[in-house]
């Protein structure tokens, strides 16, 4: 019986030139010894569908259920999940603690239906510093964010 791999690491960035304007995303994952890498983007976006974007792609790309960490440097995404903000969305009907319909509602959605079929832990990186995989994915949606320029 072959060893199946059931543990992965996504890293996941998104870029946007202007907020709103040309955004790209990029994605590296890892499985073993394999390691892929995605991107694409947006003429007209936000930096933060970008990152929501990303993370969704990863997760995507994966045929079976797995055992993810996602490293983001996106504290918007990754607090949503360790912070709890989006259980408290749900709870109030997609409303955030100002009582504003939660942004990027139909993304937070697609990533929980996503986020339920693996098991994940998300966790923050910094950004622009010495993580090579971060770096990679931030010259990804950087280079997908240009072909929208």
């Amino acid at each position: 019986m072959a060893n199946l791999i059931n543990e992965v690491t996504i890293y996941t960035d998104g870029a946007c030139s202007g907020n709103p304007g040309p955004g790209g995303w990029g994605v590296v994952l890892m499985a073993g010894s394999h390691q892929k890498e995605l991107s694409g983007g947006e003429k007209l976006t936000t930096n933060n569908k970008m990152e929501l974007t990303a993370v969704i792609k990863g997760l995507e790309a994966l045929t079976r259920p797995c055992k993810v960490k996602v490293y983001s440097d996106s504290a918007y995404v990754v607090n949503a999940f360790n912070q709890h903000w989006i259980d408290n969305w749900q709870r109030n009907g997609w409303r955030n603690k100002a009582r504003e319909a939660v942004a990027n509602e139909d993304l937070w959605k697609k990533l929980l239906m996503l986020t339920s079929k693996h098991e994940v832990e998300f966790i923050k990186v910094k950004g622009h510093a010495d993580n090579e995989f971060n770096n990679r994915c931030d010259k990804l949606a950087v280079a997908a964010a240009s072909e929208f320029s």
